[in-house]
């Protein structure tokens, strides 16, 4: 399994496992389960939940699938923005511990700027991470200034990865964001990697696709793949759908392959808002 490094050392999977909606439907539960320790039998070892998702049913249903195999598993949460004080996090923290049904989380992520300072926020991530309770902390969805703001704050500078929307049809934050973030050696999380499957259907890279004898969804994971210090992690409901996630390792994008996508896909030519989902 490729690695991307963090900050602080620690290597992590560089394909992980989106949840968001996994969950939800009490019918599709063993499917989602099994999709999710299909993955982890693949290598896909990173995990990415949140206490939003399904209002703590990702995180329940996380903890189901992992509950043999937690050590095995690089595990991460996030914080929903109204609990970003210090008080209010650290109890949101031990609530997502508890859904998750483990004594700590490997990276604890603050999902979209909230209303409590930033020095507060990173106190409340600090006493957690002294207490035992998270391994380290990030940021999701924070734009250049925000993320600059972050890390300007006291103790932000530990910042470990943010995470965002980013895909072939969503590549905004390649003109500015994601190359601060790599020149820093910050990981950054990509999430929506299909972008509601908007890019495994253009007729274009189903094209492209077939003509390489790979999957469409192998395409747009090997192109982010592809890049450094990004980390997929593609959402899927069904085990066969997490192995076809994960045969995108294995796809090799020379750069003819490259230019065919960027002329199907346009890279930005200035900076563009944030893309969040």
């Amino acid at each position: 399994m490729k690695t991307v490094t963090l900050p602080d050392g620690a290597k992590i999977p560089a394909l992980g496992q989106g949840t968001w909606c996994l969950g939800d439907n009490p019918e599709t539960r063993d499917a989602e389960i099994e999709a999710l320790r299909e993955g982890i039998r693949c290598g896909m070892t990173l995990i990415d939940t949140a206490e939003m998702y399904g209002g703590g049913r990702s995180e329940r249903l996380v903890g189901q699938a992992i509950v043999d195999c937690r050590d095995d598993v690089f595990l991460v949460s996030k914080v929903s923005p109204g609990n970003t004080s210090k008080q209010r996090l650290i109890k949101s923290c031990e609530n997502s511990l508890q859904r998750l049904g483990t004594d700590h989380l490997d990276m604890y992520l603050l999902h979209v700027p909230g209303s409590a300072p930033y020095s507060e926020t990173i106190e409340a991530f600090e006493q957690l991470r002294d207490d035992g309770k998270i391994a380290r902390f990030g940021v999701s969805n924070l734009d250049l200034s925000e993320i600059q703001n972050f890390v300007d704050a006291p103790g932000g500078d530990s910042v470990q990865v943010n995470q965002l929307l980013y895909n072939l049809n969503q590549r905004g934050i390649a003109w500015d964001l994601l190359p601060w973030l790599q020149e820093r050696g910050i990981g950054m999380m990509a999430y929506s990697p299909f972008d509601r499957q908007a890019v495994i259907r253009n007729e274009g890279l189903i094209a492209f696709a077939r003509a390489r004898h790979i999957t469409p969804a192998q395409t747009a994971l090997a192109w982010l793949l592809d890049q450094d210090r990004v980390i997929p992690i593609p959402k899927a409901s069904h085990p066969e759908r997490t192995a076809d996630n994960a045969g995108a390792l294995d796809v090799r994008l020379d750069p003819d392959d490259h230019a065919e996508l960027d002329r199907l896909f346009p890279a930005p030519s200035g900076p563009e808002p944030l893309g969040i989902y």
